[in-house]
């Protein structure tokens, strides 16, 4: 799509969303219902094109993508009457017949920039709690899965005009920076931070509301009271989910230094039990999702044969070939021994390596984790509460997940979003809703006006008198 088409199709938004602004909840509901019905329908086209992109099984595209993005569907239609209703508000004192609430109006015409790494779920996800706020909406799926958003785009263009809905599909920053330029009322973007602080500077040229869900070094952290064989098995799935292509993946781990070896034998001994005893056998796993790129398989190399230099163990996995870099398979690696100075702990590694770092005191676990950014999310895994409550008090994510990893995104009735270097805003269920919408102070002026007494002109005595009388009635009333 060149320049003249998109200012073509933004100018074409501009002129529908008024429309689209005044649907009841009964027509997004619809909307919502066309959009769940062509998904089921057409879900092996999408397990087809996310095998095409990298090599994800149909029943991980399933449980990732697909139940959750149904899930967030089916919440929004269950509850968007509810959502759209106008929230009273507590009535003042000195204005007693005047009548407030908060209305939600949609934020207009908005921009949704989605990743690659679950391309599915992260771009209807949003869009969902676009739509169901009443807005517009260009969509812009990233170029490193074509063939997922090849499927997107055929599949919102089987349901709206792109006067209401409108996938964009492009490569290179060209795109990118044009979309960026126009004067939309909400940027919504998932990717790295870096990106994402670029957006958040066009957002702002333009006035633009923004939502950023970013990402980082999200921690799990093991206490010494803790179920160790179930703490490895969850790590290893957590890790190994989407080959640790998940933006709250637990990117490393912090373990009592006397925990380390069961801790990482245990996780290894749970990534062959799910993939297979051999590399090869892990390699040629159906189950085994593989990296997005060759460039990111070469990156991971570099930063695991980094770490094993300078002194780090490769409990399982640590070596690389020719062939994987290839067809784009990084091993499964977990690493002791690993050391804050290491390439590996300087950012996210977004792959299927955990490095494991040892601790002799929670105190120093906790400053470590305060020193770096904070992360999309922390685990803490552990059976002594205080402690757990600890840790939180302690320390601050986007999200926390106790004794389990990633499950914490699940729960529709609870926001989901970062904080500082790892997000901005956030969304999921009603938070999504809101986060399309603006919130509208709306006052009605009641059939008493007390504010008559306070126009000018002013006068000391009868001032004063007013302000004591005032004050003596509050006093009786409130006591």
């Amino acid at each position: 799509m060149n320049v003249e088409e998109l200012n073509s199709l933004f100018e074409a938004q501009g002129k529908k969303r008024w429309t689209i602004a005044n649907t009841t909840a009964a027509e997004r509901i619809a909307k919502l219902q066309k959009i769940r019905k062509a998904i089921v329908a057409r879900q092996q086209e999408f397990y087809d094109a996310v095998w095409a992109d990298f090599h994800k099984s149909k029943m991980e595209a399933w449980l990732s993508e697909i139940f959750p993005t149904l899930e967030e569907i089916d919440y929004a239609i269950n509850n968007l009457p509810e959502w759209m209703e106008d929230k009273s508000a507590s009535w003042t004192f000195y204005f007693p017949t005047n009548k407030c609430c908060s209305h939600f109006e949609p934020m207009g015409r908005v921009l949704i920039m989605s990743p690659w790494n679950y391309p599915l779920l992260l771009s209807i996800s949003p869009i969902v709690a676009a739509i169901a706020a009443g807005n517009v909406v260009i969509a812009k799926p990233s170029n490193k899965t074509p063939h997922v958003g090849a499927f997107l785009n055929s599949l919102f263009e089987s349901i709206f005009e792109e006067d209401e809905l409108a996938v964009i599909l492009g490569t290179g920053v060209t795109l990118g920076e044009e979309l960026l330029a126009l004067p939309f009322d909400h940027m919504f973007f998932t990717g790295s931070p870096k990106i994402g602080a670029h957006v958040a500077e066009s957002a702002a040229k333009v006035h633009a509301g923004v939502t950023l869900e970013l990402g980082g070094k999200s921690p799990a952290i093991i206490l010494n009271k803790v179920n160790i064989k179930d703490a490895a098995q969850k790590l290893a799935w957590g890790k190994c989910l989407n080959a640790g292509q998940t933006c709250v993946a637990p990117d490393y781990a912090l373990c009592p230094r006397d925990l380390v070896n069961e801790l990482a034998n245990g996780i290894a001994d749970n990534i062959k039990r799910m993939y297979g005893e051999s590399e090869e056998e892990r390699k040629s796993c159906e189950y085994f999702v593989h990296t997005i790129r060759s460039e990111a398989v070469r990156h991971h190399k570099v930063i695991v044969e980094d770490a094993l230099a300078n002194g780090a163990t490769a409990i399982i996995g640590g070596t690389f070939t020719e062939s994987d870099i290839e067809a784009r398979y990084t091993p499964a690696t977990v690493l002791t021994g690993v050391k804050p100075d290491m390439l590996i702990m300087q950012s996210e590694i977004f792959g299927p390596i955990l490095p494991i770092i040892a601790y002799d005191s929670l105190d120093e676990a906790i400053a470590f984790i305060q020193s770096r950014p904070k992360p999309l999310a922390l685990y803490i895994f552990g059976k002594d509460k205080p402690t757990i409550n600890r840790v939180m008090s302690n320390t601050s994510s986007g999200s926390t997940c106790v004794n389990h990893c990633i499950l914490q995104i699940e729960n529709l009735s609870v926001p989901f979003g970062g904080v500082g270097m790892s997000g901005s805003g956030n969304y999921h269920g009603y938070y999504g809703f809101k986060t399309f919408s603006h919130e509208r102070n709306v006052m009605e002026q009641g059939s008493f006006d007390t504010m008559r007494f306070f126009y000018p002109p002013y006068h000391k005595a009868s001032d004063k008198s007013l302000r004591a009388r005032l004050q003596r009635l509050a006093k009786k009333i409130l006591g």
